[in-house]
């Protein structure tokens, strides 16, 4: 039997590798300017062109290279951050493996300048698909630039998988936050299209956050730090009644390097219970500094998740970090930093519990007694509807979400069901039906087997969702001019996401234009949506349209229609004419899914009589 083992030739070797390292534009720009980081850079260039498909350059005033180190920069495992095993557990720097310029010259054009400082010359490099084409000395400034040019050029299958430029915009958008953001005291410059995105002078954190992120966080801001001697947290938390749909701004670092963690993010959550409305997530940038030895971030290629040593104790720390900076602040009671945080058992708490508006925590009289909440220092008013309304509801069907799989399984039988109900000789139609609205938030029906349930809210967002998936299908929907036009400023995200979907907008029925840099000013909204705080809409829409993104995988249009619908739905709980219900509805069952909202929720459960009678049967 002949050998069938031989080793890959080194330049797809590579593009393998490349895989796990460059996925898209934004993975470029990720390694580049980390690379800029090490090299103790204090300025730092971010160049992109055309979404980082022709370009991503990055130049930088750091150490630079000589010439040997240049031309061994793009070999495989080649780095000067490691050289023991030991040297793994001792990490500071944000590159260690050695494979992301080898990754990145295997799948693109390279130029690279580099200079070290002191030296008279410095070193051009060219590389093609891991092959050195050319290297020559060159007048260059101290420091490094290195461009990456056509990515993908020599593996097409792999170019045709990048999105839109807008699309991939985004997630440079993204990796050049989070460096910024951990590096305040260096500045940054991000252009695209010889278009200045940002310009940021070194600075302190706060400021850092608020050039990054808007102006508008200039009062959500609560410091928080603490050093316990095993680690040290420090940062800002949101204050809780600027919570969002969407779980973007959300950033933990850990020695300076972002990482994704669902068990730090669940320690922040439990420390704003109660005081953050239900699927709703506080902003927060966080920086956890620990010895390296306590840490692995050898995990993943993309060195953004870790594992922490002691788990729990870095839980409880960062839990107790931000519920006193929430305290500090008059937001939430303090809690004792002189406990054993190391060994106090972590009772699990559940995350579904949500804010409600009547059992609102009075800040003023943060840290008093504990009350009858599960968060101890507020005590809620004496009666309220919740509570006089909570055993009513259970006496009907809950209303739970499903996912689409179950809707499209369970939608015939119901719509049966409905069908059965109002299609009897003697039953008359559902317009004729006297409605009765309960709480402003259910509405009753009398039918033929005996009594309809509706989720006001739910059944709202069904018919608009029908109705701006239609006008975004069509390109039918009207518009109404602002008497008084809106100057909305928004992240570089936010900004490079509405012109991403600058047609739908226009589609759905609103108007606006660009007014340069990352502020847009808003002329007209959809004809039947009334003119209340317009401005604030169109927020709402932008993060419920992220959060949708976060969650599941929706074509534009699709996605849209939902978040419009979702954030209309939930501004109108309101009282109810007997008309108004009546036409709630007639619109309900005038679509193609009444029973469902897009998402899967319940608009509504059937009792029938049987069920009813059950009810008051004597034991």
């Amino acid at each position: 039997m002949p050998d069938i083992i031989h080793l890959l030739p080194d330049f797809l070797a590579n593009q393998i590798a490349a895989g796990e390292v460059v996925q898209r534009p934004a993975s470029v720009v990720k390694e580049l300017l980390e690379n800029a980081i090490d090299a103790q850079a204090t300025s730092i260039q971010l160049i992109v062109k055309e979404a980082g498909k022709q370009l991503v350059q990055v130049v930088d005033n750091g150490l630079g290279m000589t010439e040997t180190d240049a031309r061994m920069c793009f070999e495989r495992h080649a780095t000067s951050k490691i050289r023991t095993t030991d040297d793994l557990f001792r990490i500071r720097t944000m590159g260690f493996r050695g494979e992301a310029m080898a990754s990145i010259g295997a799948v693109a054009q390279v130029e690279l300048k580099t200079k070290p400082h002191g030296a008279e010359t410095g070193t051009k490099l060219l590389v093609e698909g891991s092959e050195v084409v050319a290297q020559e000395p060159v007048v260059t400034p101290e420091g490094t630039s290195i461009a990456v040019k056509n990515l993908f050029y020599n593996v097409p299958a792999r170019r045709n998988f990048l999105k839109s430029n807008a699309v991939e915009m985004r997630h440079i958008l993204e990796e050049f936050q989070r460096v910024a953001l951990a590096y305040p005291d260096v500045s940054f410059t991000l252009h695209h299209n010889d278009t200045e995105v940002f310009n940021l002078p070194a600075t302190k954190l706060s400021q850092r956050i608020v050039s990054i992120l808007g102006s508008t966080y200039k009062n959500q801001m609560a410091y928080c730090e603490e050093d316990t001697g095993f680690l040290v947290v420090k940062g800002y938390v949101g204050k809780p009644e600027h919570a969002k749909k969407s779980r973007g701004e959300q950033f933990f670092f850990v020695n300076n390097r972002f990482v994704k963690s669902g068990y730090l993010n669940h320690a922040v959550m439990t420390a704003f219970e109660g005081l953050v409305a239900k699927e709703t997530h506080p902003f927060y940038v966080l920086f956890i500094e620990i010895d390296p030895e306590k840490i692995d971030i050898n995990v993943h290629p993309t060195k953004t998740e870790i594992k922490f040593e002691d788990e729990k104790t870095v839980y409880a720390i960062v839990h107790a970090a931000v519920k006193r900076a929430l305290g500090a602040y008059n937001i939430a009671p303090s809690l004792d930093f002189e406990q054993d945080v190391n060994y106090a058992p972590l009772q699990p708490i559940s995350l579904k519990g949500g804010f409600n508006s009547e059992f609102e925590p009075d800040r003023k009289t943060a840290g008093g007694s504990s009350g009858s909440t599960s968060f101890p220092g507020f005590t809620p008013p004496a009666t309220t509807r919740r509570a006089t309304s909570r055993g009513w509801e259970q006496l009907y069907e809950p209303i739970r979400e499903t996912g689409q799989e179950e809707q499209a399984s369970m939608a015939p039988a119901e719509t049966s069901l409905l069908s059965d109900a109002f299609a009897a000789p003697d039953a008359a139609p559902a317009s004729a039906k006297k409605a009765i609205q309960i709480h402003q938030k259910y509405l009753l029906v009398q039918v033929k087997s005996g009594m309809m349930v509706i989720d006001q809210q739910a059944a709202q967002e069904r018919i608009l969702y029908e109705k701006y998936i239609a006008s975004l299908q069509k390109k039918t929907a009207a518009s109404q001019a602002l008497l008084f036009p809106q100057t909305l400023e928004l992240s570089a995200t936010d900004a490079v996401l509405i012109k991403e979907l600058a047609a739908e907008f226009k589609d759905m029925g609103f108007q606006f234009e660009d007014f340069g840099g990352n502020t847009i000013i808003l002329n007209g909204i959809p004809a039947d949506v009334q003119a209340t705080d317009e401005k604030g809409l169109l927020e709402e829409l932008i993060e419920q349209y992220k959060n949708n993104s976060a969650t599941l995988k929706l074509e534009k249009r699709e996605n849209l229609a939902r978040a419009m619908a979702k954030r209309l739905a939930a501004r109108s709980q309101a009282r109810m004419s007997d008309f108004e219900m009546n036409a709630l509805v007639d619109k309900l069952f005038a679509c193609q899914v009444p029973n469902y909202t897009p998402g899967g929720q319940k608009t509504l459960v059937i009792m029938e009589l049987g069920q009813l009678h059950d009810l008051f049967l004597k034991g």
